[in-house]
C-alpha cells in the first residue's frame, strides 16, 4: 500500500517539533510559578527558549520580519543568561542555547536558510548539543528516582520530568541546527 493514502505532509515533522518545544516551554513557564527565587531565572530562561524554538520551527517561515525579531529576542535572552551566570556556571547552558538561537535567527535573516551558516560554528554547536543530549539522556536513564531533594530546598534536584523537558529541547536544538 503505497501512495497518497499513507503519505504524510512534508511539514509534519516541523509541526511536531513546534508542538514539542511549545509544550516544553509551557512546562518551564509553570515551573517559574512554582520555583523558589533561586531557580526562577533558570526556569524562565528555559521557558523563553522553548517558546522561541517553537516559533523558529514553524514551517515554512515566519515572514520577513520574523528573523529580526527572533534575533533581538535571543540576544536579549543571551544578556539574561549572562546575568544569571552571576549565580554560578551552571547557567552557561542558557547562554550557549541563547547564542545558538540568535545564530540561527541570523542565518534566517540573511536569507540563506538551509546551509547558510558557518560550518565551523554550526559544527561546534552540533557537537555541544549532541554531547548535552547524550549526557542528559544518560542522567535521565540512571536517575531512577534514587535522588532525593534536600528538604529545605526542594528545587535543587530537578525532577525526571524537568530532565526530560531539557532533553527534548536539546534534541529540538539538534534538529534545528541540522537545517542551518
Amino acid at each position: 500500500m503505497h501512495g497518497p493514502a499513507l503519505s504524510l505532509p512534508a511539514s509534519l515533522p516541523a509541526w511536531l517539533l513546534v508542538l514539542l518545544c511549545a509544550v516544553s516551554g509551557a512546562y518551564c513557564l509553570r515551573r517559574v510559578r512554582r520555583s523558589g527565587r533561586e531557580a526562577r531565572g533558570g526556569a524562565a530562561g528555559e521557558a523563553l527558549m522553548g517558546f522561541g524554538m517553537a516559533v523558529m520551527a514553524v514551517p515554512p517561515g515566519i515572514g520577513p520580519w520574523g528573523p529580526g525579531i527572533l534575533l533581538a529576542v535571543f540576544c536579549g535572552a543571551a544578556l539574561h543568561a549572562l546575568w544569571l551566570l552571576r549565580g554560578g556556571v551552571h547557567h552557561a547552558h542558557h547562554l550557549v542555547g541563547s547564542l545558538a538561537m540568535a545564530y540561527m535567527a541570523l542565518t534566517m535573516a540573511d536569507g540563506h536558510g538551509h546551509g547558510g551558516g558557518l560550518p565551523l560554528v554550526t559544527g561546534a554547536l552540533l557537537l555541544y548539543f549532541a554531547g548535552y543530549v547524550l549526557l542528559g539522556g544518560a542522567r535521565l536513564v540512571t536517575a531512577g528516582g534514587s535522588v532525593q531533594p534536600i528538604p529545605d530546598r526542594p528545587q535543587v534536584v530537578p525532577t525526571e520530568l524537568t530532565r526530560a523537558c531539557r532533553l527534548a529541547m536539546g534534541m529540538g536544538m539538534l534538529a534545528m541546527l541540522l537545517s542551518v
